[in-house]
């Protein structure tokens, strides 16, 4: 089995805001096998040497769309096999830019697993969610307002990235037909969103007894629901249905913070892309529709970042980029690091998300027993964020399940 050797490293296990200085990491296959703040041998394995640089985790973003190639979210899409291609260059430059790990929370398929598996192209590991689930009429029905009953009507299934689903027996329904389809969690659209066209972004979504359902429905398998929500109401009550994770949280209060900690949920922020669409989002086809609602969240997406921090909220790592925008990625560093101390943002992309994903002691860390992803960057993160800002350009040493994509 084939033998690696990190040697001299500052090393962040992806926890500890203390490194430890001259670690050495031994890989045999595609597991850390041990882990010392002392010399290691190991006569047949390869030598890297990490003197003056970082060695961590690789990155989790837990919120993309890699079935999204443009966020003008109208119908019908491209054919799937121009998506499929999409997605492949989405994940290829994930991963080159230290994330080893993506969650995909609408769109992603046990297809694209299937050819990560067999090797048909590199990407990083794959969590998917299958179809989002949206109530008609909600932040997943992009039929646009003037679209007849009639025309479409079986829903949005059929732009890849959610299934519409009204009432209790249809949810359940729905869930247990993303659950056969590999789904390693089910989203939901809570509340209104910048980019449908027909959903005021500050109105909850989804009945109490329709959310309750969904969240049975997951936890009898074993898997959890998440759910996209932007205002606090539909925040609050998504909290207290017994959703686990909430994305984008963008409006939430120090109350509402308070109870996501007390029932120890996730919240994952999705800075990058609120930004990017304000920069780019007319130039890529958003409507003008998209831009008021925009801006509606975007004054206060830093201010939550704070009343979250404060509150002591698991806060994942999350960016949810569509089309040639996901290029921004890394920007997700650089907008947090306004408000949050880089400590905070490595945990998020590291053992957080790891948490998140169900996936504690194997992502997100380094430690004996995980997983080989590993990350050697030129400079200190714990110092300089932006190091991890800038595409992979200081990553010299990028490790995806034991094999060196960067070296």
């Amino acid at each position: 089995m084939t033998l690696t050797l990190f040697r001299n490293a500052t090393l962040f296990d992806g926890s500890s805001a203390e490194p430890t200085e001259n670690a050495c990491v031994l890989v045999e296959g595609n597991t850390i096998k041990e882990v010392s703040d002392s010399s290691l041998t190991a006569p047949d394995a390869q030598v890297i040497d990490c003197a003056g640089k970082t060695l961590m985790p690789g990155l989790i973003d837990a919120h993309i769309h890699v079935y999204i190639p443009s966020p003008a979210l109208t119908l019908p899409p491209p054919p799937m096999s121009y998506v499929a291609h999409y997605g492949a260059r989405f994940m290829q430059h994930a991963l080159s830019c230290g994330f080893t790990t993506l969650r995909d929370v609408a769109g992603g398929d046990h297809g694209l697993a299937m050819a990560l598996r067999d090797g048909f192209l590199s990407g990083p590991r794959f969590f998917y969610g299958g179809l989002a689930l949206s109530q008609t009429g909600g932040h997943g029905d992009f039929r646009s307002p003037d679209t007849p009953t009639d025309l479409c009507a079986c829903g949005a299934e059929q732009q890849g990235l959610s299934i519409l689903a009204d009432g209790v027996d249809a949810c359940r329904k729905a869930v247990r037909e993303e659950l056969r389809k590999g789904a390693h969690h089910i989203k939901i659209m809570g509340s209104g969103g910048v980019l449908s066209p027909s959903d005021p972004l500050e109105y909850a979504q989804y009945s109490e007894e329709e959310i309750r359902a969904i969240v049975e429905e997951c936890e009898r398998q074993g898997k959890y629901a998440a759910a996209h929500c932007h205002p606090d109401v539909a925040i609050r009550r998504c909290l207290e249905y017994g959703v686990r994770s909430i994305e984008h949280g963008t409006l939430i209060t120090e109350a509402t913070a308070k109870l996501a900690a007390e029932k120890s949920a996730f919240v994952v922020p999705t800075m990058a892309t609120i930004f990017a669409l304000k920069d780019l989002g007319p130039a890529h086809g958003v409507s003008e529709v998209g831009m008021r609602k925009l801006h509606q969240v975007i004054d206060d997406a830093l201010t939550g970042l704070e009343v979250m921090k404060k509150a002591g909220v698991q806060m994942g790592f999350g960016t949810d980029l569509l089309g040639e925008m996901h290029t921004r990625q890394c920007t997700e560093f650089t907008i947090r690091s306004e408000v949050l101390e880089p400590i905070d943002i490595l945990r998020s992309a590291t053992s957080v998300n790891a948490k998140l994903l169900g996936q504690e002691g194997r992502l997100g860390c380094i430690r004996p027993g995980a997983f080989a992803d590993i990350l050697v960057v030129d400079g200190n993160p714990l110092e300089d964020i932006d190091l991890l800002a800038r595409n992979g350009e200081k990553l010299s040493v990028i490790m995806a399940d034991g094999k060196l994509v960067k070296h």
